[in-house]
């Protein structure tokens, strides 16, 4: 048999401590081509800091050969030997010794020190590394991952009132490796829990708060945070309960405008957000564009994008209604499909990463509560506010603005967006993306840089 099959062995015991709570380490002895001896890392099981896979492989052996001293064997371990599984080896002065993956923390075959290279002792064994070293590296690196996802449900647990997406639907998508970041303590959240991007320096000389709409979550201003952050900016991108990572009410009526713009404001607050340029589309707008009145010293510009403000005194766009009516039929409609179909240029892997916070239908509550949750007449929920919103943006805003438009939205385009600039002091004539539709920060690229350059301290 080769290196590779025995290092496959170890990896099967390493499965089996994981899958026992236990670090997923796993080893082998081999002698004559035929395995003696096995183990599995078992220290917190036995309440015993020695019980590392090694060692039990190693006892396992002796016990086979009827001999302390395992001359001619050979040990297959996934992880690379600590300083007292070295040792144990040296001493039982084994012919050579396997490793998969390297451990930068702790190992003695060369990572950390290299007792196998000590000429003064009086045996040497020889060691190789890196065998199956990318199988072994996953195995513990899923371990440790769900680890801390346990940690964090622990500390964040579900309402029974709520769903909360598997982080395996989240896995590899592209474009999109930044680390998750959770509060769950904010007043209007009541435990509920809310999952945010946070890249770059807090003390950052601009701040870009980046506020998606329905259906989609954080994952759409992929394009656009790279060029934030190479300028030395930081990025906060929430995303909405019900939406994303964040947790899912499972009752559509959990849904309103009040409530969500509450969680917003309360999580600007106590992130203590300042020099923020506010970048909204969709419902990011329609919640986002009634936050700076409230606290005009945290904010420094707007970058507005295929949105509008609905004030409940003006009609609802041809466009938008048509939508409404569409969700209403087809409450269930394929996520992925609208993102491709205005968007041919997306690779089918990103068309599908806007589904995965939604695995079954149970998930999807907000995306039916929102289409209706638009103010339309003067008492409706969020109207009065947005109206006091439009005040502000047309009196009192004294911060930069700057508007892009996705010229082929037939939702919010540019007739919409033109509407809009009129109430919004200072904004210049639109950055019009030709090619883009109603998500045009899936061509955010250009409007990114032009921004950097707009907003610049």
């Amino acid at each position: 048999m080769s290196d590779a099959r025995f290092m496959a062995l170890a990896l099967e015991q390493a499965r089996l401590a994981g899958d026992s709570g236990e670090v997923p380490v796993g080893a082998v002895v081999v002698k004559d081509g035929v395995v003696i001896g096995t183990g599995r890392n078992a220290p917190i099981a036995t309440h015993d800091p020695t019980a590392h896979a090694e060692i039990a492989a190693l006892r396992a052996a002796a016990a086979a050969v009827g001999n302390y001293r395992l001359d001619g064997c050979e040990l297959y371990v996934t992880l690379e030997p600590c300083a007292m599984c070295a040792g144990a080896m040296l001493h039982a002065r084994l012919a050579r010794v396997v490793y998969g993956a390297a451990d930068p923390k702790t190992g003695a075959a060369g990572s950390v020190t290299d007792l196998f290279a000590q000429p003064r002792i009086n045996h040497q064994t020889r060691v190789e590394g890196g065998v199956l070293a990318s199988e072994c590296s996953k195995v513990l690196a899923g371990f440790f991952a769900q680890r801390r996802e346990d940690a964090r449900t622990a500390a964040s647990p579900l309402r029974e009132d709520a769903l909360r997406t598997p982080d395996a639907r989240f896995d590899k998508l592209p474009g999109y490796p930044w680390e998750p970041h959770y509060i769950s303590d904010l007043p209007a959240l009541a435990g509920l829990r809310m999952h945010y991007l946070d890249e770059g320096p807090q003390d950052a000389p601009v701040t870009w708060l980046c506020l998606h709409g329905n259906p989609a979550w954080s994952y759409l201003y992929r394009r656009m945070i790279p060029i934030f952050l190479a300028a030395g900016h930081r990025v906060i991108a929430p995303d909405l309960i019900g939406f994303g990572k964040s947790d899912k009410p499972k009752r559509v009526e959990a849904h309103t405008f009040s409530w969500h713009r509450q969680v917003l404001l309360e999580f600007v607050e106590r992130l203590q957000l300042q020099d923020v340029v506010l970048a909204v589309q969709d419902w990011g707008g329609l919640l986002g564009l009634t936050l700076p009145m409230e606290a005009p010293h945290r904010y420094r510009g707007l970058l507005v994008m295929n949105t509008a403000l609905a004030t409940g005194d003006a009609p609802l766009s041809p466009g938008f209604l048509a939508w409404r009516d569409m969700c209403a039929k087809n409450p269930d409609f394929d996520i992925a499909r609208l993102f491709s179909r205005g968007n041919p240029h997306m690779s089918a892997e990103e068309c599908a990463a806007y589904n995965a916070p939604f695995p079954d239908k149970g998930h999807r509550a907000a995306t039916r509560a929102f289409p209706p949750m638009v103010p339309e007449h003067p008492d409706s929920d969020g109207a009065p506010v947005s109206r006091r919103a439009r005040d502000f943006w047309a009196n009192e805003w004294s911060g930069r603005t700057m508007m892009a438009v996705g010229a082929q939205d037939p939702v919010l385009g540019l007739p919409v967006m033109q509407a809009l600039r009129a109430h919004l002091r200072g904004c210049g004539e639109p950055m019009v993306i030709g090619e883009g539709g109603h998500f045009v920060q899936e061509r955010g690229e250009a409007i990114a840089q032009a921004a950097v350059g707009y907003f610049r301290p």
